[in-house]
């Protein structure tokens, strides 16, 4: 029985598998994390930009 366990690869490849995609989720919700702030920074400058009204020909950045 144990030989038979030793030998099935179809086990290895799930776990493999589910590495991984642990690894995705993990490295996607710390790049969301640290780009948060500077997408909120960005919208930031948009609404104020688009509230204050500069004028044709203004500079926003």
């Amino acid at each position: 029985m144990f030989r038979k366990l030793l030998h099935d690869e179809k086990a290895q490849d799930l776990i493999e598998y589910a590495l991984l995609g642990s690894f995705i989720s993990v490295v996607s919700v710390v790049v969301v994390r640290s780009i948060g702030p500077l997408v909120n920074d960005l919208y930031l400058v948009i609404q104020d930009a688009m509230t204050t009204n500069p004028g044709p020909g203004a500079r926003i950045l």
